[in-house]
């Protein structure tokens, strides 16, 4: 049964192309496919759940995102390993990517939370957490 479980997320960027590639190697990476594209947008599924990335139109970039107004803070993804957290923190770096918290890395969620925290484009927070141990 999927009641109650997320259907979907959509997100308005201030440049698709830059968030296209962004998200797409990490969410394939993920398992996630290209799902729906069209030319002001493009979405990746996994199994019921999809995320939307959506052009923002012109008349609505004057406000630039922040993840400390009101509204969406960070998109957090489970990871299957400590290990597999290790693995995305490499191939970020390798990518260039700006990783959060690096001073307290792994740990900067506590000492029983392994993750590694980083931006898109627009500076949304993403987080790739490990289980617990």
């Amino acid at each position: 049964m999927s009641e109650g479980l997320l259907h979907h997320v959509e997100i308005y960027v201030s440049n698709l192309k830059k968030s296209e590639s962004f998200w797409c190697w990490f969410l394939e990476e993920l398992g996630y496919k290209s799902y729906q594209k069209w030319d002001e947008g493009q979405s990746w599924k996994l199994g019921e759940t999809y995320l939307v990335f959506v052009q923002t139109e012109n008349r609505f970039l004057d406000v630039p995102y922040h993840r400390c107004r009101t509204g969406l803070n960070h998109l957090a993804f489970h990871a299957s390993s400590r290990e597999r957290v290790d693995e995305m923190t490499k191939m970020l770096k390798e990518r260039g990517m700006n990783i959060l918290y690096e001073n307290e890395h792994p740990f900067a969620g506590g000492e029983d939370y392994y993750a590694v925290y980083f931006e898109d484009p627009d500076r949304i927070k993403v987080e790739f957490v490990a289980p617990s141990p």
